[in-house]
């Protein structure tokens, strides 16, 4: 129950991602109040991270009048294994040194005064489109996040599919058996062709061996420290031969690998949603769409294929909304 300022019905949700961070601040209604973004740290510790993320939040709340220790609790979308009773994160191979496992939940809560509750980011993120974005005129959907990594999310007859812990990995299903190395240790996954973390390994070394791009002109004007989806966005806009032809692989791949689970689960829809899917937009939406047409099962009704509502905040609406209690 609210106080009468309603700051008791005040939550925070902290969208971790490879490249940034974002924190919001909710009422009950869901309306952001206060927002902050920071970049991730690129080097250090996971406990780096975590000062970052709280400084974030910090910052978010202040923008919404409030303080951290006064919100009703902090959800958070993590990558990585996720153990939510324990608030532990591991593995979580594109932040800097996490491959092992780290206590985010607890030193967070410390640090903020207030509860913490974790959850895998893309999960949160698909939570969020299904309750309030374009996820809502259906009961079962895949979401494809396509950023740092591929992240993927079910949800199936209206609920949450998790699995025993780690369903909805489609960036590490197979698309070419033999193929690329990607950044989990196996070969030909999607994620090694279409994640923004593989691209940009990809994209250094072809500059290293001397193919001509302005990927890194472009980073070093935007100051910035690695590719991120503006940098993508802005070298494929100038015809930069590089960066369009690994964004075509990345479309390509995405195509496979999404009509692949389709055959598996025939559902409705699919939201394309992530960095780089937000910052592509439709018209990329249009030919990840198209490119599935050449996999999907003869017998199979094409799905709905859609760009999430939520913009670059679901994943924080979706972290707000573990937060409820």
């Amino acid at each position: 129950m609210g106080t009468a300022n309603g700051v008791a019905d005040l939550r925070g949700g902290i969208d971790l991602g490879g490249t940034k961070i974002e924190a919001i601040v909710v009422n009950a209604d869901n309306k952001v109040l206060g927002s902050a973004r920071h970049p991730t740290p690129i080097s250090g510790s996971p406990a780096d991270v975590a000062k970052e993320m709280a400084a974030a939040m910090g910052e978010a709340a202040k923008a919404a009048g409030t303080t951290p220790n006064a919100l009703k609790g902090v959800g958070v979308g993590s990558p990585g294994a996720i153990n939510a009773a324990n608030g532990t994160v591991a593995s979580a191979r594109n932040l800097p040194g996490w491959d092992g496992s780290f206590e985010l939940g607890p030193t967070l809560s410390e640090q903020l005064g207030t509860p913490v509750f974790l959850g895998n980011d893309v999960q949160v993120g698909i939570d969020a489109e299904f309750e309030l974005g374009a996820g809502r005129p259906y009961h079962s959907l895949i979401g494809v996040f396509w950023g740092t990594g591929v992240g993927g999310g079910l949800i199936l007859d209206g609920k949450l599919w998790k699995g025993r812990g780690g369903a909805g990995e489609i960036g590490h299903m197979v698309v070419e058996r033999g193929g690329r190395k990607c950044p989990c240790g196996n070969k030909g996954c999607l994620e090694a062709y279409a994640g923004r973390a593989a691209m940009e390994a990809r994209a250094r070394a072809k500059i290293k061996d001397g193919h001509k791009s302005d990927l890194i002109k472009i980073m070093e004007h935007k100051g910035r420290e690695r590719f991120t989806s503006a940098i993508w966005a802005a070298a494929v806009e100038q015809g930069d031969d590089l960066a369009v032809k690994l964004i075509d692989e990345a479309v390509v791949a995405l195509g496979v690998g999404i009509a692949s689970a389709m055959n598996l689960l025939d559902v409705p829809a699919v939201l394309i949603g992530g960095g780089l899917g937000v910052r592509f937009g439709e018209p990329y939406v249009e030919k990840i769409k198209a490119e599935m047409a050449d996999h999907l099962f003869p017998g199979h009704q094409p799905p709905d294929v859609h760009l999430v509502g939520l913009g670059d905040l679901g994943g924080a609406l979706g972290a707000a909304l573990l937060a409820r209690g």
